[in-house]
C-alpha cells in the first residue's frame, strides 16, 4: 500500500519515448513543476501530451517544447507560449487543438469508462472535420471520445503514503480528472502525510486511483504575466 517513492526522477523512471502522458495545471497553477523538470533533464522523446496549455517558454511544459521532446500537443491553448505558437505554425509539433470544455469532458470519461459521449461545441467549425454528427432535440452534436494516456501526472496540496489527494483550492483544476485517466498516475505533492492523517471527507482523489507519489521541493509557482498599475 505504500507508494511513496524519492523524488521525481523516480516517479518517472518508466516514462518511455513516444510514450502518452496527461499533465495536470491550468495554465501555470497546479502543474506537476518537478516532474516537467525531472522530464526534461532525461532523454525522453516522442512525447504526446494532453494538457490544457504548454505552459510558457521557459516554464511547464515550454521546456519539453523547447528541447523538442513532444511530437504531439494535445490541449486546449496556445496561449503564452510562443515557442508552442512557433513549432505549430512551421509543422514541427502536431497539435489537437480541443475546445476546452469538450478536452475536460474527454479526459473525464477516459477516467470513468465512457468510451463516447456527444457535444455540442465544435459544429459548424473546423473542429467537427471528421466527426459523426447526430441531432438531439433539434440540435446538432459531435461525436467525441473519451482521453486516457498511459501516464497522468498531477500535483496536489496535501498527499498520503496511500495516495490520497487533497488540492489547493482552483489548482483541482485538470489534475483531479487527469489522476483517473491515467494507466498509471504519478502524484507529486507539497505537504506528504502518514496514512490517517488527511480528513477522509476532505480527499479529492482517493488513493486507488494514485500508483505513486513523493513530496515535491522548490515549487516556484509561476504566474504567467503580471499586469500592474502605478
Amino acid at each position: 500500500m505504500n507508494k511513496i517513492v524519492k523524488n521525481a526522477e523516480e516517479a518517472i523512471a518508466e516514462i518511455k519515448n513516444n510514450a502518452t502522458i496527461m499533465l495536470g495545471g491550468f495554465g501555470l497553477c497546479g502543474i506537476p513543476e518537478n516532474s516537467i523538470k525531472a522530464l526534461a533533464e532525461s532523454d525522453i522523446a516522442g512525447l504526446v501530451c494532453i494538457s490544457n496549455n504548454a505552459g510558457v517558454d521557459d516554464f511547464g511544459l515550454g521546456l519539453l517544447l523547447k528541447k523538442h521532446q513532444i511530437k504531439k500537443m494535445i490541449s486546449s491553448y496556445v496561449g503564452e507560449n510562443s515557442e508552442f505558437e512557433r513549432q505549430l505554425l512551421s509543422g514541427e509539433l502536431e497539435v489537437d487543438l480541443i475546445p476546452q470544455g469538450t478536452l475536460a469532458e474527454r479526459i473525464r470519461a477516459g477516467g470513468a469508462g465512457i468510451p463516447a459521449f456527444y457535444v455540442p461545441a465544435g459544429y459548424g467549425t473546423e473542429v467537427a472535420e471528421g466527426k459523426e454528427v447526430r441531432e438531439f432535440n433539434g440540435k446538432m452534436h459531435l461525436l467525441e471520445y473519451g482521453l486516457t494516456a498511459d501516464f497522468a501526472i498531477v500535483k496536489a496540496k496535501y498527499g498520503d503514503a496511500y495516495g490520497n489527494l487533497i488540492y489547493n483550492e482552483t489548482a483541482n483544476n485538470f489534475n483531479n480528472m487527469m489522476a483517473m485517466a491515467g494507466k498509471i498516475t504519478i502524484a507529486e505533492v507539497e505537504e506528504l502525510v502518514p496514512a490517517g492523517e488527511l480528513n477522509p471527507n476532505h480527499i479529492h482523489t482517493p488513493g486507488i486511483f494514485v500508483q505513486k507519489i513523493f513530496q515535491g521541493i522548490d515549487y516556484e509557482k509561476r504566474i504567467e504575466f503580471i499586469t500592474t498599475r502605478d
